[in-house]
């Protein structure tokens, strides 16, 4: 998926995705390191997960993102919030309908795996 969104797009991705999420009540509070560390994780994490470059275990090592997430409080209201951020994100790109619902599809599976509340 990633060679079919290219590193570009991908970042314009994440921009609008955090966009959203800093300012949206239910879930910025969840997010209030360096923005710019975070995008830049977030890039990093989806250019792998997406199967492009290991740009985040290069930089920070295995993702365990389950144990990453821990110490946040992410309830089915963040869950569903910081999915509904990125659904609003992948509409916003000028992907093809079916990309577009291939890579919003990948993300619910994470988000109910990083739920913990």
């Amino acid at each position: 998926m990633y060679s079919k969104i290219g590193p570009e797009n991908l970042r314009k991705l994440v921009n609008s995705f955090y966009d959203r999420v800093f300012n949206e009540s239910t879930i910025s509070h969840l997010f209030q390191t360096d923005k710019s560390v975070i995008r830049d994780k977030q890039y990093r994490f989806l250019t792998q997960f997406l199967g492009g470059p290991q740009l985040y275990t290069s930089e920070h090592g295995h993702p365990r993102m389950r144990i990453r997430h821990g110490p946040h409080a992410i309830d089915e209201a963040a869950r569903i919030e910081w999915l509904h951020c990125m659904k609003l994100a992948i509409s916003e790109m000028e992907f093809e309908p079916s990309l577009a619902d291939a890579l919003y599809n990948c993300f619910p599976p994470v988000a109910q795996h990083m739920q913990n509340r």
